[in-house]
């Protein structure tokens, strides 16, 4: 499949919400024809900041959810984070939007927190109480889904995006689960 490639230093995960303001000419033709299709958020690689391959290989495919005309004219659209992708090719064309080859990769299973994952959710429930405006985005969480809630720790974590990414590329939960259940632990 090929998708338009939206590189971040910020990253969002299948079921994840999240506000962008579209102002470069490139993207606002990204935002004309992605479609049902959508496009892949792709977290920054910064060991490379001026190449075309300057991203991560595992990105998220998102669909347009919401859009709006900003206060300041520019064009805000809300994505919702559809499923994790790998970028196998990508290439740019002449106004600079890069395209990317991409297949799609196996969702986390889903499935209900554990005893000692609880804590996670409580705690992630306290930064939603903290951040009404990032809360607002979630109508419905599901707090005891140890994907969902998972995902949402690690996009809104300040861990090194290697580290990221590599817990973003593994094949289920478990090694972010542990990471989150080691830091909510250290922390406390």
């Amino acid at each position: 499949m090929k998708l338009a490639l939206f590189p971040l230093s910020a990253h969002l995960l299948p079921g994840g919400i999240m506000p962008l303001r579209i102002f470069e000419p490139r993207y606002q033709r990204m935002i004309a024809q992605a479609g049902d299709q959508g496009f892949a958020l792709c977290m920054l690689d910064p060991r490379q900041p001026d190449t075309l391959r300057n991203m991560y290989p595992i990105a998220t495919r998102v669909r347009i959810v919401d859009f709006d005309q900003l206060p300041d004219g520019l064009l805000g659209i809300t994505v919702l984070g559809m499923e994790r992708v790998r970028i196998t090719d990508l290439w740019q064309e002449a106004d600079g939007l890069r395209i990317g080859e991409v297949e799609q990769l196996p969702p986390w299973r889903t499935g209900r927190l554990n005893a000692d994952q609880h804590s996670l959710a409580r705690a992630l429930q306290e930064v939603f109480e903290d951040y009404p405006e990032y809360a607002a985005l979630y109508r419905n969480p599901d707090w005891g889904d140890a994907s969902w809630v998972a995902q949402r720790w690690l996009e809104v974590l300040p861990i090194p995006v290697e580290q990221k990414q590599w817990l973003v590329a593994a094949e289920d939960n478990q090694p972010a689960l542990s990471l989150l259940s080691g830091l909510l632990v250290a922390s406390h």
